[in-house]
C-alpha cells in the first residue's frame, strides 16, 4: 500500500511505521508501538549480557626456592580457580643471580603442569620473557553427561 495510507491507518491504531527493510523492493514496514519494540529488543540484550562469563586471568607467582607447603598451597589455589572456570598464568620469578638456575625454574613449572594436567588445558607452553617464566593454564570444558539426561526421560516414559 502506498506510504500515506500505511501511516494513516498506523495513527489511526496509535501506533507507529517502522521500517523493516528499506533494501526490498517495494520496502518493507510493520505496523507496532516502537518504544515497546526497543524495550523488548533492550530487555533481550541484557538477558544476553547477563548470562555471559568473563574470563579472568588469575595469577599465581613462585620462586626458584619455593618451599613444598608453600608449593602446594599455590597448586591448590590454581586447581581451585580452574574450578571456578578462571584462566591462571602460572609464573615463576627469578631475582639476581637466580637467573643463571633456569632449569630449576622449569622443573618446578613442569611439576605443576603435571600435577594440574587432568583438569587444565595448557594454552601456553612455559617460557622466559625477561626474568620471569610464564605458562599459562585454561579450564577443561566441562563433559556432557548423556546417562543423566537420557535416565531422566526413560523413566518418564515407563
Amino acid at each position: 500500500m502506498p506510504p500515506q495510507e500505511a501511516l494513516a491507518l498506523a495513527r489511526q491504531k496509535s501506533l507507529d511505521l517502522v521500517e523493516i527493510s528499506p533494501t526490498a523492493n517495494p520496502p518493507v514496514c510493520r505496523i507496532m508501538d516502537y518504544g515497546k519494540y526497543q524495550y523488548q529488543e533492550e530487555k533481550k540484550a541484557r538477558e544476553a549480557r547477563k548470562n555471559q562469563k568473563n574470563i579472568v586471568i588469575k595469577e599465581v607467582k613462585f620462586r626458584p626456592n619455593t618451599d613444598d607447603h608453600d608449593y602446594a598451597f599455590k597448586k591448590n589455589n590454581v586447581l581451585r580457580f580452574l574450578e571456578e572456570g578462571d584462566k591462571v598464568k602460572a609464573t615463576v620469578q627469578f631475582r639476581g643471580r637466580e637467573i643463571t638456575h633456569k632449569e630449576i625454574g622449569f622443573q618446578l613449572i613442569n611439576k605443576l603442569l603435571e600435577e594440574v594436567g587432568p583438569s587444565a588445558i595448557i594454552e601456553f607452553r612455559p617460557r622466559m620473557e625477561g626474568n620471569t617464566l610464564t605458562a599459562i593454564l585454561a579450564p577443561k570444558k566441562p563433559e556432557n553427561k548423556p546417562g543423566k539426561k537420557q535416565g531422566q526421560v526413560a523413566a518418564q516414559t515407563q
